[in-house]
């Protein structure tokens, strides 16, 4: 029997470290900071992994400088990331490991991968779906009275700053939006994004992946591709002057709109 247990706790263990999968993002020379491409990289890991726990995170540098600025520097971009990972309540398990590697390791023979921060994560158990609610009337309504080239706003909708993950609060105002397009077959639309704080166009990114975040939900829902659209608008449509006064304008033109295409 002893014997049996322990190929069974084995078993699992292997089964345990098996699940575990690995993303990369990327940095720039003698850099912490995240830049517009590792921003995208996990805002898309994130969108496209939602049920996912952070075990362990590891940071790495090229070989140019001393082993401990090196050292320093790689655990400098681990907290990067967990900085913005924990932003976005990406789940991190309570006994998830850090390291800072830095240039102590087989080296790529492109230094600028080896510039780096590796996250490995696991699977968590899947959320219930939100039940409808009487917001659902109301939307319903808005796209039945909207003509094709109507914007029907979605309300109460809102993001986490620089960044395309939803807040939990706002979940059930896209699967409300789901009801609408499983109710109505033949309705197409375009999904537009836009964003909040910024007076230049660097960030304009960070609306197209909010629209995509929408776009990629409906997708694993269930709706067809055909149906669907997506675009970011960046700061060129906002609702209040930029700079914001405060948090609810900031909020208002951190949106998303959708354009009805087809009925």
């Amino acid at each position: 029997m002893k014997w049996f247990n322990y190929i069974i706790c084995s078993l699992l263990g292997y089964c345990s470290c098996a699940a575990q999968d690995k993303i990369t993002v990327f940095f720039d020379f003698n850099k912490y900071d995240l830049n517009p491409v590792a921003i995208t990289t996990l805002n898309d890991w994130i969108l496209e992994h939602p049920k996912q726990k952070v075990l362990k995170i590891y940071g790495f540098c090229d070989e140019k400088g001393t082993n401990q600025y090196n050292d320093t520097l790689s655990l400098q971009r681990v907290q990067t990331v967990f900085d913005f990972l924990k932003s976005n309540q990406v789940e991190i398990d309570k006994d998830y490991l850090v390291k800072g590697f830095g240039e102590n390791f087989t080296q790529d023979k492109n230094p600028a991968r080896n510039r780096k921060v590796e996250i490995i994560y696991a699977p968590i158990p899947a959320e219930p779906q939100p039940l409808a609610t009487a917001k659902e009337d109301a939307l319903a309504v808005a796209f039945s009275t909207a003509k094709t080239g109507d914007l029907v706003r979605l309300k109460n909708i809102h993001f986490f700053n620089n960044s395309a993950r939803v807040v939990p609060e706002s979940k059930a105002v896209l699967y409300d939006l789901l009801c609408v397009l499983q109710e109505n077959p033949t309705l197409k639309i375009e999904i537009q994004g836009h964003i909040c704080c910024q007076s230049a166009k660097s960030m304009d990114h960070i609306s197209t992946a909010r629209a995509r975040a929408v776009y990629n939900y409906l997708i694993q829902n269930k709706i067809k591709r055909e149906r669907l659209s997506y675009k970011g608008y960046g700061v060129s449509k906002p609702l209040y002057a930029i700079p914001e006064k405060n948090d609810f304008e900031e909020n208002e033109n951190r949106r998303v709109e959708i354009k009805i295409v087809d009925k």
